[in-house]
């Protein structure tokens, strides 16, 4: 059922009484197993789990591995940022009238945005100016508004949203999608009793 170089090979098997009450053969439940090391891997654009597998255990089929040792990722793409749902931020220019309620409801219309979220960051910028006579160093906030959007990049891309966000009357000055470049990830050591299993 499974080949020897599958993570559920070992694993034992099990009969279980089905939804319908006939009995099914299948295999027990695989718990995670202790990892050894503290090898980390910094993630970089386009790296994938079975280019990672064959570069640091020889067999690419071996990235079960890497996801054992990363649980707080609940799927193999979301551990290398590839997975459908992102978060996109988009950086944006409002007008006077701009109706923030306006925009958050036609993002909230658009077949897979999830989420939108609206944030003012704030900048301080410091400048010595004269006054009176003497200087005086005034501090300054510059407001910065973006929109946080959560969209499945399977329905709509990061550029479609940008323009859903421009028809609803802001522009988009620029964007950027979360991701995992940069992310350290850990990367088991391969021991001898795991490495042929």
């Amino acid at each position: 059922m499974f080949s020897k170089q599958s993570r559920y090979h070992p694993v034992p098997v099990v009969v279980v009484p089905g939804p319908d009450g006939r009995t099914v053969v299948t295999k027990d439940l695989r718990a995670l197993p202790e990892v050894t090391g503290t090898f980390t891997h910094v993630l970089g654009d386009g790296d994938r789990l079975d280019q990672l597998a064959f570069l640091y255990y020889g067999q690419p089929l071996h990235y079960w591995r890497i996801c054992d040792a990363n649980p707080e990722f609940l799927s193999p793409l979301a551990l290398i940022g590839q997975e459908a749902l992102v978060d996109t931020s988009y950086r944006v220019a409002v007008a006077d009238d701009t109706s923030w309620a306006r925009v958050l409801a036609v993002l909230s219309a658009t077949v897979g945005v999830e989420d939108a979220t609206v944030r003012h960051d704030i900048t301080l910028r410091r400048a010595v100016e004269r006054l009176e006579g003497e200087d005086v160093t005034v501090v300054t906030e510059d407001l910065t508004p973006s929109v946080t959007v959560t969209h499945n990049r399977a329905t709509i891309g990061s550029e479609a949203v940008a323009d859903v966000i421009e028809g609803a009357g802001l522009a988009v000055e620029s964007w950027s999608v979360s991701g995992s470049a940069g992310r350290r990830i850990v990367v088991p050591a391969a021991a001898g009793a795991q490495a042929g299993s």
